[in-house]
């Protein structure tokens, strides 16, 4: 085949660094965000965060008629990259033109980290893990050297429950020759750790956990009485089979509440309340509020970063004109983040109030009163594309009276009604609720019941359907609801 040469025309999309850049930061969650604009501040000189109380920058609440100054980019169009491409060479060339050097970037707006009512270093309280605790009490133990030694090996081996999951002898294989133990000394040694606080350490199985925290009691009739169905009849108890209890044990319906009840308020994790892990705390970007009897969407101010350009780097670079070398190029990227970060939260609040407008009839009355709601009809109605918005609601959280809510959460699938409507998921499992929390705990609704009961107020569900909401709510089947 002889080479010939060939002149093509076609279109195709190209993104920007500053699209790519938005693009990143609306779907960053607000932790990731500060992790990013801290790398930014750590590498960019042009970049810093504005003191002050944020006086200067209110958001203000945003109704149905506001309209945000910028608006985040839908699918990038070659009509965008034909614009962009231009317009970012005339700005590396011309940037100090029409630039205000002393005001503020228009992305602020949150408390400074050196702000005097903010700036405090939080100090987590240094808990006692479990070995810690139970070496504490080794210590305080008439015990001699040898068997403190093997008490604290025990110790060591048990998990952050207090269970001890391996066996005595793998144990025994585990120590030296030269120390002379044999598995009586290790089961000596292991009786020693169940004597300790809390009770219930030092457990191979739930059943052994839950004996060990009964026989710390006081007698009783009550407690003896749960000390035989925990030691021999945990089974029948986690079934429900309350005839077959009775039966067994001898007793009455009365004993048999009491001392179920008394089972139930047992640890079976005693050692989890000495765990290290840390509590996960989420800074919600938009606040939800009732003004004038209408529910209006404002942004968190502390969930917003305050960022401006470097005022004495800024003055430099404009007195020597031509000769800024990197600083150019960085004094470009600094102006892309704030106006980007200024955008991501314009986007983040007309999603935001445009979900609350939709979901009036939630905030009013509660989850029963959730209406079915899609990506979809947020693009359409605030125009913008539907992975934009996805963007948006996740990983961003909303405060309401209600409570803390990820934007995704306002989103559901919908189950056909007779009427020809719709109703949400969200309130079919608020419903199923309602049920469970008013049946009769002695005759308990089944998923065939609860779906009846359903259908009655128009909603046609399947059984398995009520099944799969039942289990996402965490509720047991109906055998393991049964009380006596």
């Amino acid at each position: 085949m002889k080479p010939t040469l060939q002149l093509k025309l076609s279109q195709h999309l190209t993104l920007t660094p500053q699209l790519q850049q938005s693009i990143k930061l609306l779907q960053l969650s607000t932790l990731e965000l500060n992790q990013e604009i801290e790398r930014f501040l750590l590498e960019n000189p042009m970049l810093e965060r504005e003191d002050g109380d944020g006086s200067d920058f209110a958001p203000a609440a945003v109704g149905n008629d506001a309209q945000p100054a910028t608006e985040t980019p839908r699918e990038t169009s070659t009509e965008t990259t034909q614009e962009a491409e231009p317009r970012n060479e005339n700005e590396s060339a011309d940037f100090d033109e029409g630039m205000d050097w002393s005001g503020t970037g228009s992305g602020a707006s949150s408390k400074s980290d050196d702000d005097e009512d903010s700036d405090f270093q939080e100090f987590q309280a240094a808990g006692t893990s479990l070995r810690d605790y139970l070496d504490q009490q080794v210590a305080l133990s008439p015990l001699s050297d040898r068997d403190r030694l093997l008490v604290r090996f025990i110790i060591e081996a048990l998990d952050s429950d207090g269970y001890l999951h391996q066996e005595l002898e793998d144990l025994l294989e585990l120590l030296p020759p030269e120390l002379d133990y044999d598995l009586d000394d290790l089961a000596i040694a292991l009786r020693h750790v169940q004597q300790l606080e809390p009770a219930g350490i030092g457990a191979r199985t739930p059943q052994e956990c839950l004996g060990l925290q009964l026989r710390a009691m006081p007698a009783g009739s009550c407690r003896d009485l749960a000390l035989v169905i925990v030691e021999q009849h945990l089974e029948l108890l986690a079934e429900r089979n309350f005839a077959k209890l009775k039966r067994l044990t001898g007793c009455d319906d009365d004993a048999l509440r009491d001392a179920q009840a008394l089972v139930c308020r047992l640890d079976p994790h005693p050692g989890s309340q000495h765990s290290n892990e840390e509590t996960r705390y989420v800074l919600p970007d938009v606040v939800v509020r009732k003004i004038r009897n209408r529910w209006t969407v404002s942004l968190n101010a502390e969930a917003m970063p305050r960022l401006r350009i470097n005022q004495l780097y800024a003055s430099l670079l404009q007195q020597n004109r031509g000769q800024g070398g990197g600083l150019t190029g960085q004094l470009q990227e600094a102006r892309w983040l704030i106006k980007n970060v200024q955008q991501r939260f314009d986007t983040i609040l007309r999603v935001s109030q445009a979900i609350v407008d939709q979901q009036r009839q939630f905030f009013d009355h509660g989850e029963v009163a959730m209406r079915p709601l899609t990506l979809r009809e947020i693009a359409d109605q605030l125009e913008l594309h539907e992975s934009t918005v996805s963007r948006v609601t996740t990983q961003k959280y909303m405060a309401t009276p209600r409570g803390v809510f990820e934007l995704k959460y306002f989103f559901g699938s919908h189950v056909a009604t007779d009427t020809g409507g719709a109703a949400s998921s969200t309130a079919i499992r608020a419903l199923i609720r309602q049920l469970v929390d008013a049946e009769d705990r002695k005759k308990p609704l089944s998923d065939a019941k609860i779906a009846d009961l359903l259908g009655q107020q128009g909603i046609v569900v399947a059984r398995r359907t009520i099944a799969k909401y039942r289990e996402s709510l965490n509720i047991p089947p109906v055998s393991l609801r049964k009380a006596l």
